[in-house]
């Protein structure tokens, strides 16, 4: 931390902001990082602080080994609908949020962790980085609004391929799909290169240009995450999302039965 760099807690969530207007936000759940409504608000809430000190744009960063796992249904078991409404409206609030994100992605970014770095603006992720869209591989329907922010970046005919096989992609297959948009050995210090591009520009302008660019997104994302939201929870039903589960925490391949 340099002389000049101002820091704040919020729950699992740490902020740094420096002198050159670059802030880290940062999640601490390591290894795998898995989110949850506090979590994601701790992420919104630092935001916003950065913001409100002065920032430009921000690197959203994890520690341990992966970016973010997304939920952790051997802990949390099957989500309620309540629980996955309070979590989707605070991704509302993030995709609202006042400035540029950069996400930095080591290791995978999978199912909810890869609709949090679709979240971002950018992605900047290691040749070994890994991302799915898993959704399918669990027997259940994507959320995040990832139905809105994959195709957004990679074009609707690879989304429905990626959510449909669940397959994972590494680092190099992304930046060639556009879903990074550079790599990095060091992803941390790539997008806070990144990050310091943009914060060199005149900040008034950028945050206009990316409201405008956005706002799009904005407006479409709660309607989407309903949506997502109500599938997730008739699926949850089936046998199948059972099986998926099952297999996932056992390491196995999933007999999936339509049922």
């Amino acid at each position: 931390m340099t002389p000049s760099s101002i820091t704040a807690a919020f729950g699992d969530v740490s902020a740094r902001l420096d002198h050159d207007h670059v802030a880290e936000v940062e999640l601490h759940r390591p290894p795998a990082n898995y989110f949850d409504v506090a979590l994601l608000a701790g992420i919104v809430d630092a935001v916003w602080w950065v913001a409100d000190k002065g920032g430009r744009a921000v690197v959203l960063c994890a520690e341990g080994k992966h970016f973010c796992a997304g939920l952790d249904f051997g802990i949390a078991g099957k989500p309620e609908a309540e629980s996955l409404a309070a979590l989707y409206r605070t991704a509302g609030r993030l995709i609202d949020g006042p400035l540029p994100l950069i996400a930095a992605v080591q290791g995978s970014a999978i199912g909810g962790g890869l609709g949090l770095a679709l979240a971002a603006d950018f992605r900047v992720a290691t040749p070994s980085s890994r991302f799915s869209a898993n959704f399918a591989r669990l027997g259940f329907h994507q959320g995040f609004g990832i139905s809105l922010t994959l195709p957004a970046v990679v074009g609707r005919q690879r989304a429905i391929e990626l959510l449909a096989t669940g397959r994972r992609i590494s680092g190099e297959d992304a930046l060639a799909i556009g879903l990074v948009d550079r790599l990095d050995i060091d992803p941390r210090a790539g997008a806070r290169a990144l990050a310091g591009e943009i914060a060199a520009s005149a900040p008034q302008a950028v945050r206009s240009i990316r409201a405008t660019m956005r706002a799009d997104l904005v407006e479409r994302f709660a309607d989407m995450v309903d949506h997502e939201r109500a599938e997730q929870i008739r699926l949850m039903e089936s046998a199948d999302f059972r099986e998926g589960i099952a297999a996932s925490m056992a390491r196995r391949p999933p007999e999936f039965t339509g049922r």
